[in-house]
């Protein structure tokens, strides 16, 4: 097992990459981490692989995302076996690999969501990005250039989640504000809601975001309760902001991760650095290391600096 936390198939969005700074602010050991916008719980990985909390919780209102979780960490020789069969499938479909991509996603879409199905449309489909239609039917095109997870990558990245994780998991496939009701004070709450430019939708599945006061309306609970909990929820790259600020008055301190150089902006012959804001309730500022502390501060001037 090597030093990075593993994943099971390239997912648009994820923290994987940003999880060893976001681990800063968690603390070393405590009861249970909820994730209410698990996505494919890079940070529920990332923590358990260092065994910092007891138990899990990942939710997300993206049923058969949950599915394939689920299955990675409870059943990983099936899911692998599953997966292995479809994956295998596009190097022998008459219509050649496109068309069976097509076909997949077409019995996904009338009723085929297996765990097996889904993860394959992920591992193959551009970006790793999840869509879905006006509908609900999953309408992302393949990525031409790739077969998706070769299943030898995908096992040995499963086997290790399963290791981290099982026994010690429980899943869900609920509104989020029903998940952090659950939370209770010795519990921490990470949460990576959907991209802000489109948080005031309302999508009933979150597909296209989240209505952003009643966001702020469940953060301001959970500060009565006296739950810890995390937000990665804005950023800023170069001079463009992306996202509007979570309100002063629920006194979280934001830090800015350093997220690389955009790829974007290369493509424009800049060179500019992304930003992800990470948002720290009250009660997980203590945990901040005095070195960590002033690593930031320093990153917060040199990014107000950028944007002068």
């Amino acid at each position: 097992m090597n030093g990075n936390a593993p994943h099971i198939v390239q997912y648009q969005g994820s923290k994987r990459i940003l999880a060893p700074q976001i681990l800063h602010y968690i603390p070393l050991k405590f009861n249970r981490l909820i994730e209410p916008f698990a996505g494919m719980a890079a940070i529920t990985i990332a923590v358990a692989k260092q065994d910092r909390a007891n138990h899990y919780l990942v939710n997300d209102l993206n049923t058969p995302l949950v599915a394939v979780l689920q299955s990675a960490i409870e059943t990983p020789n099936e899911l692998f076996s599953e997966y292995s069969k479809v994956w295998n499938e596009q190097f022998a479909y008459s219509g050649g690999s496109i068309e069976h991509f097509y076909k997949v996603r077409n019995d996904f879409n009338n009723g085929q969501q297996t765990a097996a199905n889904m993860l394959y449309l992920l591992a193959r489909c551009v970006k790793g990005s999840v869509r879905y239609g006006s509908g609900g039917q999953f309408n992302q095109s393949p990525d031409k250039r790739r077969y998706g997870t070769a299943p030898k990558t995908l096992k040995a990245n499963i086997m290790e989640i399963s290791y981290y994780l099982k026994g010690k998991t429980s899943f869900m496939s609920k509104d989020y504000r029903e998940v952090v009701d659950e939370a209770r004070p010795d519990d921490v709450i990470y949460m990576d809601p959907p991209y802000q430019g489109v948080s005031n939708t309302r999508d009933s599945r979150y597909y296209s975001g989240i209505d952003f006061y009643d966001f702020v309306e469940a953060l301001d609970n959970l500060n009565r309760r006296g739950i810890d909990f995390l937000v990665s929820y804005d950023g800023k790259c170069g001079d463009k902001q992306y996202g509007e600020d979570l309100p002063k008055e629920l006194e979280l301190q934001k830090v800015l991760l350093n997220a690389g150089l955009s790829s974007q902006s290369i493509l424009l012959g800049k060179k500019e650095i992304t930003y992800e804001a990470l948002y720290v309730s009250k009660g997980l500022q203590q945990h901040f290391a005095p070195l960590q502390e002033q690593q930031y501060s320093q990153q917060y001037s040199l990014f107000e600096e950028m944007a002068i």
